[in-house]
């Protein structure tokens, strides 16, 4: 009961309310702004000033800031954040029905859009293997996005304190402290580019991450307002997807493929018969 109360206290912080509702007046007084890069221009929405203000509020970061907002204000705020996003994941499903057949259009594309975790995986892999001489940790890091599904299966598989955990987890926690900000630069930039179909970017933004989803998306509607409730739509269904069938694809196809791409790259199993020729 103590810490249920002490939780309560915790929520009702008026400092912690304060903070935030002065966060994001800030960044909507700031507003969209872009800065041209080539031919396309760089999106900074409200979502990143107030990502950026918050991380100089925050007590584990900043030292000043502990006079503002203590530690235990800071760690009771970051469940809320779930909470914040669980309305717009709603609008989601109320988006999907109406957008059924566009989405059914899509066909192989929408369903085979998991398999985009091996693309990334031909790119970051080797970079991790030869480039940053990384060992096993490569696996972990390079075999999926590092959600908690993914954690899970290299936990069952290897244990979190092996060098594929120690791997997936460095790219949770990066994900969580900056995956929101890249996903929302990345979606404004390449939807400025003319090189993709907005259709396709929503689908790219469905990753398993509701507040990356939320973030990408939100950008791409703010980006093609005439399409809004198509790519929030599209960005659902395959962020929805991505639950459903990201596991199985992690366990049977990305997983397996992991371990043997660094093996190809790392020689392992080259070391390891050259060392028993040697005994």
């Amino acid at each position: 009961m103590e810490s249920q109360s002490t939780t309560i206290s915790l929520l009702l912080n008026w400092r912690l309310h304060l903070i935030v509702i002065a966060m994001s007046v800030i960044s909507e007084w700031v507003g969209i702004q872009s800065i041209p890069v080539a031919n396309a221009k760089l999106l900074f929405l409200p979502l990143f000033y107030a990502f950026v203000l918050c991380l100089f509020i925050n007590p584990n970061i900043t030292k000043f800031s502990q006079k503002i907002i203590t530690k235990k204000n800071a760690s009771i705020a970051a469940p809320i954040i779930v909470i914040g996003i669980l309305p717009f994941i709603a609008k989601f499903g109320t988006l999907i029905g109406p957008a059924l057949p566009k989405i059914a259009e899509a066909g192989s594309a929408m369903i085979l859009q998991e398999l985009g975790n091996l693309g990334t995986m031909l790119i970051a892999m080797p970079i991790a293997v030869i480039v940053f001489k990384m060992g096993r940790e490569a696996i972990g890091s390079t075999y999926s996005i590092a959600r908690e599904p993914n954690i899970a299966l290299i936990s069952d598989r290897y244990g979190l304190k092996s060098k594929e955990g120690i791997g997936v987890m460095g790219v949770y926690v990066m994900g969580t402290m900056f995956g929101t900000i890249y996903f929302a630069l990345l979606a404004g930039f390449l939807a400025t580019t003319g090189w993709f179909d907005p259709r396709a970017l929503a689908m790219a933004c469905g990753v398993g991450s509701g507040s990356m989803t939320a973030a990408c998306s939100g950008t791409l509607a703010t980006a093609f307002p005439t399409m809004k409730d198509e790519i929030l739509a599209f960005a659902g269904a395959s962020n929805l997807l991505t639950n459903a069938t990201g596991l199985y694809v992690a366990i049977f196809i990305a997983l397996p493929f992991a371990e043997w791409f660094y093996k190809k790259l790392s020689g392992e199993n080259t070391n390891k018969t050259n060392t028993t020729e040697t005994l």
